[in-house]
């Protein structure tokens, strides 16, 4: 049986009301406590909507019922609870993760290492590339998640908020377990932008609409989303953000464990601009050959004359065929639809 935080609860579960962002409707999902996350699914068909991390929730009206959570401070997500139960379960976690925050005027965060302040402001001084690719590595996934999260909204100030058709983003979430296994990155669909495909910290990776909308099955947004995940593995999406933030920013990071949201701002705009990493073809295909894509429809997007991607087109692992379907028809069907009004 799946265990929680609290070793009181072996499985904790409830429904709630999520709203995914202020100009959307509210939904109702079965919450589930974890050991480090809830989890919002569809009660319908127990698809996963959402995760939050447990020590990032915040109550946003203490002492009024329904209870309303958030994933963040500057998270555009809310969840409405009234179960006692759920909402004594969360707020334990909450009193438990403040009694545990360092007192002001000591070196504070999860990050900091005892004995590495005097390292670290050396390379605030001289380093200040050394500074942010160790900050980098020092952030773990909960919180890249939400600095991901926080970018992908300052994104959207551009591009418009990502598609958010439930039934879309249902086959959405299928197409990136078929594509990566059970522990898959977040996909996301933009409505307008010039880049194809992008990538953000916390394993969020975009996809333009016109790799759906303009294409007659899954083969090229799959490539594209297996080209992007092969770029985040090569290149921490973390350090150009946080250059991005400057050192500042990124100083308090490392001492503190938050990154000011106003720092990420103007971000999004920046990471349109950016070329891609160019990909190696070999690697590459073993990509496309482990998740069970052909490469050649990837490649003729890039390049409809084949001449600048021929290696992805001469050693395509499928040029004959899939071993099966990317994507159930329905799917497809439901995914084209993502961005429908």
């Amino acid at each position: 049986m799946r265990s929680t935080a609290l070793k009181k609860y072996q499985k904790l579960e409830s429904s709630g009301l999520w709203r995914e962002a202020p100009e959307l409707q509210r939904r109702e999902v079965v919450v589930a406590f974890g050991e480090a996350s809830l989890t919002l699914s569809d009660p319908r068909t127990e698809t996963a909507l959402s995760h939050w991390s447990l020590p990032a929730v915040e109550r946003i009206n203490p002492g009024e019922l329904p209870a309303l959570y958030a994933p963040g401070r500057q998270a555009l997500e809310t969840l409405e609870l009234e179960d006692p139960t759920m909402i004594a379960a969360l707020e334990t976690v909450r009193s438990a993760v403040a009694s545990e925050r360092p007192k002001p005027g000591r070196l504070r965060g999860q990050l900091l290492l005892g004995g590495t302040l005097l390292v670290v402001l050396l390379a605030a001084a001289f380093l200040p590339g050394a500074l942010i690719e160790h900050t980098a590595t020092m952030v773990p996934a909960a919180m890249r998640q939400n600095i991901g999260q926080v970018a992908l909204n300052d994104l959207s100030r551009v591009t418009g908020a990502p598609c958010a058709d439930p039934s879309g983003q249902a086959a959405l979430d299928r197409l990136a377990i078929r594509l990566f296994g059970e522990d898959p990155p977040q996909l996301r669909v933009l409505p307008d932008g010039a880049a194809l495909a992008m990538h953000l910290p916390g394993r969020i990776i975009t996809l333009n609409r016109s790799l759906i909308e303009q294409e007659n099955g899954p083969e090229v947004a799959s490539g594209f989303a297996l080209a992007e995940a092969a770029r985040a593995a090569a290149s921490d999406p973390l350090v150009p953000l946080l250059r991005h933030a400057g050192l500042r920013a990124t100083f308090t990071l490392l001492t503190t464990g938050q990154l000011d949201p106003a720092a990420i701002e103007g971000y999004g705009a920046e990471l349109l601009l950016q070329r891609p990493l160019t990909l190696a073809a070999e690697p590459l295909l073993d990509q496309f050959e482990a998740a069970g894509v052909p490469a050649t429809p990837y490649a003729r997007a890039l390049d409809p004359t084949g001449e600048a991607t021929l290696a992805l087109i001469e050693a395509d692992p499928f040029a004959k065929g899939t071993p099966g379907p990317i994507l159930a028809d329905g799917d497809w069907i439901s995914l084209q639809a993502i961005c429908a009004e």
